[in-house]
């Protein structure tokens, strides 16, 4: 039988500092990680001030977890300890795996504005300490399905329809869209049923669930209870969200900082090895 997911959760995102002195919204963080499981946390960046990002994130740590950047606006120069140096600028996505340890920095350019979002997603038990790897996904990969009148839906990983997302071959099986909706249209999308999911309104405001029956205006999160179709219908202005879902791993999280692994013994042997300088070639 059909069944409609609702709003389990309105939750308004707040302002945080994260770097060396980023300025952004932490959307949630360690008190939804298992409402939400396997997402471990969501930033949305969102300024025309440089300053509140110039300062960037420099080289830092990261292991058993994948991170998603995703912009909308901005550019931001990376690069990592395997090596690896890119830019992602408006409409590309970095999916990186951290694995058993990576070491990389993000470093915003001071160009206005800077918009967009860090995505965390935890690994298994048997994958925390698999070889890292990472992902760079221009804007031109990443298909855009017609949803409606103005309503659109860009695939970033998952399927709508028969529009499949460029990122494949994920550990954990997680869905990822950026979806527009023109004013007062609606949009159905199934969804699996046994999926934790979120949608994140970052313009405009939407009315979610069964009748649509609760609105989530710009910069909420609406925490969405199990079902297998989300209907959403965009406020008089439009809207804009992203929406994500992904299968629970139901695993104990021992969580600090950039590293999250299942046990607290793992989470000590991983500081001990940045200590050490073992930690990316353990």
């Amino acid at each position: 039988m059909t069944s409609f997911r609702s709003v389990a959760l309105l939750k308004t995102g707040r302002p945080a500092t994260d770097g060396a002195g980023v300025r952004l919204r932490r959307v949630f963080g360690h008190s939804l990680a298992n409402e939400l499981d396997p997402f471990l946390m969501l930033d949305h960046f969102d300024s025309d001030n440089p300053e509140d990002y110039a300062a960037g994130f420099p080289m830092h740590p990261h292991r058993g977890i994948e991170t998603i950047t995703y912009m909308i606006d901005g550019i931001i120069d990376h690069e990592d300890s395997l090596g690896n140096k890119g830019t992602i600028t408006p409409g590309d996505v970095q999916w990186m795996t951290a694995g058993r340890g990576i070491m990389h920095e993000e470093m915003p350019r001071r160009v206005a504005p800077m918009r967009g979002f860090q995505l965390w997603v935890n690994l298994p038990k048997d994958s925390k300490m698999m070889p890292p790897r990472y992902r760079d996904v221009k804007k031109a990969a990443i298909p855009i399905a017609k949803m409606g009148q103005g309503s659109s839906i860009k695939v970033i990983a998952g399927k709508y329809t028969s529009t499949e997302g460029p990122v494949r071959d994920i550990v954990v099986p997680v869905s990822l869209y950026d979806i527009t909706l023109g004013p007062g249209e609606r949009a159905d999308m199934q969804t699996d049923k046994g999926h934790n999911a979120f949608a994140f309104v970052y313009e405009g405001q939407a009315a979610f669930g069964p009748n649509e029956g609760t609105i989530a205006g710009v910069q909420q999160l609406a925490v969405l209870s199990k079902g297998d179709i989300l209907t959403a219908r965009a406020g008089p202005g439009g809207s804009k969200f992203i929406m994500a879902t992904g299968r629970p791993l139901h695993e104990p999280i021992a969580w600090g900082g950039p590293i999250v692994m299942n046990t607290e013994e793992e989470l000590e042997k991983a500081y001990d090895e940045l200590s050490a300088g073992t930690f990316i070639t353990s």
